[in-house]
């Protein structure tokens, strides 16, 4: 058994859900994870987190609103030393055996600063870790916006990259490429073609892709992300936030359209559904995405601001095509990601090679939920923070 300390970035469900996919299979090793905004609600009811300001960017009309952006970030930059003080402080009361972060800024430093191994287990490492053939029309914003992944939220000395594509790794850097993470949820799911469209928009929406769908198909649309009451808007329909009510309609539908979130992605993929993707020209992990669900042939990318019911009507031209291609993919990795994961939390060290098991043990009779400061009360008192901190399993 060992403990865990586990940044999660907290903008959308995505993270989370990928740390609560782990720490739900590892039941036998000891989680506290640290996050922020959307993540807590996810997060909170199974495992303790400990909440810390949340490095994102912020989005409108389908940009990213810069200012708002820098209003956020720079003062969690300029404090960042306090944050991180903090979290020395949790580790030296936690005592983890390792750290983990999926996209999360302050983990790493901490854990650098006290000589614990930390494993970066994300998707946004493709950019960083990975040799890729791009058009010459991606190549300053990836220079640009690839800043972000390379130095703020650089890779660590152990990463994981969960990915429906694997390009090569980069020789510098200590990393692998493995199958996505999917949620139990989706892995019990039975496809089903009814005829509809799922159309999903997470980061930013914008109207004109509402006027896009009811002029290119006569499908019936299903759209989540907008933040309006539930209506129709002829062969539109609004839906509110409901993961049932989603996961439903998404593994019955003929296609998907959104923008460039992998964890959608890789769900409607492992479902077999084609995807139409319109990524945000702002980040330019969503437009890498884009371009290997293109290169690939799971589907097609298009851009907001040309939208073109031709470009729909070619699309279901080719949706068979798009389904023979993706039968042809594996999209599942969790239980691969498991054992690597498990094998870095005994050895501190991510395999380079092979699929290491999970090694399985009775689960802990340490309480796994409550506030962090209740659980971290209740864990270790003051007199035996020492020993607690010195013990390794």
């Amino acid at each position: 058994m060992a403990r865990i300390l586990y940044g999660i970035h907290g903008t959308g469900h995505g993270h989370a859900m990928r740390g609560l996919t782990i720490a739900r299979r590892l039941r036998q090793h000891q989680f506290l994870f640290v996050c922020a905004d959307d993540a807590v609600s996810v997060l909170a009811p199974e495992f303790p987190v400990h909440q810390i300001p949340n490095l994102g960017t912020i989005f409108r009309d389908y940009k990213v609103d810069i200012p708002a952006t820098v209003r956020h970030s720079l003062p969690l930059l300029w404090n960042r030393e306090k944050y991180i003080r903090e979290l020395v402080d949790l580790i030296h009361a936690f005592g983890p055996d390792v750290c983990m972060t999926d996209l999360e800024y302050f983990v790493p430093k901490a854990a650098e600063r006290t000589n614990i191994p930390c494993l970066t287990l994300d998707h946004q490492h493709i950019i960083t870790c990975c040799k890729h053939h791009l058009p010459s029309t991606m190549w300053w914003d990836t220079m640009v916006q690839g800043l972000t992944p390379r130095y703020l939220f650089r890779p660590t000395a152990h990463n994981l990259i969960v990915s429906f594509y694997a390009p090569p790794v980069l020789s510098r850097y200590n990393a692998r490429v493995v199958p996505p993470i999917l949620r139990e949820q989706v892995l019990a799911a039975v496809p089903e073609d009814r005829g509809h469209v799922v159309v999903y928009q997470s980061n930013s929406t914008s109207p004109a892709l509402i006027e896009f769908l009811q002029k290119a198909t006569k499908r019936t649309c299903y759209v989540f992300g907008y933040r309006q009451e539930e209506g129709q808007a002829g062969n539109v329909v609004f839906m509110k936030k409901s993961e049932d009510g989603f996961l439903r309609l998404l593994s019955s539908c003929s296609y998907v359209i959104q923008g460039g979130s992998h964890t959608l992605m890789t769900e409607a993929l492992y479902l077999g559904k084609p995807i139409f993707t319109i990524p945000l020209k702002a980040m330019v992990e969503q437009r890498f995405n884009a371009l290997y669900i293109d290169r690939l042939k799971y589907g097609m990318q298009a851009d907001m601001e040309h939208l073109n019911p031709t470009d729909l009507y070619l699309f279901e031209s080719n949706l068979e095509t798009f389904r023979q291609n993706i039968a042809k993919g594996r999209f599942c990795g969790n239980e691969t990601v498991f054992g690597l994961v498990d094998a870095f939390i005994r050895t501190g060290t991510l395999p380079q090679s092979g699929e290491p098991r999970v090694q399985e043990q009775e689960e802990p009779a340490v309480p796994r939920i409550g506030a962090p400061e209740e659980t971290l009360a209740a864990w270790y008192s003051a007199e035996e923070q020492g020993k607690k901190r010195g013990r390794r399993s």
